[in-house]
């Protein structure tokens, strides 16, 4: 059994606790996003909405694989805001690549499933300029909220570091895969 002189001083704890949050507040407020980060973000996400709209409604051949090119535009956009992120800071940011980059926050998702499902009625109702005006706006709904929570992130790191476990967006990305063949395959 340790004899309570081997326990830290409470003032002592006190000031280690101050001194990291001091710390990572420091590092927050040194931590830059790419040169125009949200921006590329919004617009990967509209040519992904854009390019599923055509690929689900025109039941084309090629269907499938324009609904895959605007995927790819937007893993490779993606990739290169994370890559640029980490070289620019040094660091990882918990949270930053799921609620930021992928739009697993609540408001991201609800500004995607907008834009796409306008975008699919827009395009088969035959109103193509309506289903990319939706696209850009789902884009615009997903940029905003990585914003959102950027700003919120920069006040309250601690309370917004959290992030969606790699495990469970592997099962959303495979989920959202399987539910776009099947919607190309079905119509």
């Amino acid at each position: 059994m340790e004899s309570s002189s081997a326990l830290p001083n409470p003032d002592d704890a006190a000031a280690v606790l101050d001194d990291a949050e001091r710390s990572r507040s420091e590092l927050v407020g040194e931590i830059v996003l790419p040169s125009r980060h949200h921006a590329w973000i919004g617009a990967a996400v509209a040519v992904q909405i854009a390019t599923a709209a055509v690929g689900v409604v025109v039941n084309a051949p090629w269907g499938f694989a324009v609904l895959a090119a605007g995927a790819l535009v937007f893993v490779v956009v993606a990739g290169v805001q994370l890559q640029h992120f980490r070289k620019q800071n040094g660091v990882w940011l918990s949270g930053f690549a799921s609620r930021n980059v992928f739009g697993s926050s609540i408001s991201a998702s609800i500004g995607y499933a907008a834009g796409l499902a306008s975008a699919l009625a827009a395009g088969y109702a035959g109103l193509w300029w309506l289903a990319g005006v939706c696209a850009i706006g789902g884009g615009l709904a997903y940029a905003l909220a990585g914003r959102r929570w950027w700003r919120r992130y920069r006040h309250n790191p601690a309370g917004n570091a959290h992030g969606e476990s790699a495990l469970l967006l592997a099962i959303l990305v495979l989920l959202a895969v399987v539910g776009a063949v099947l919607l190309v395959v079905l119509s």
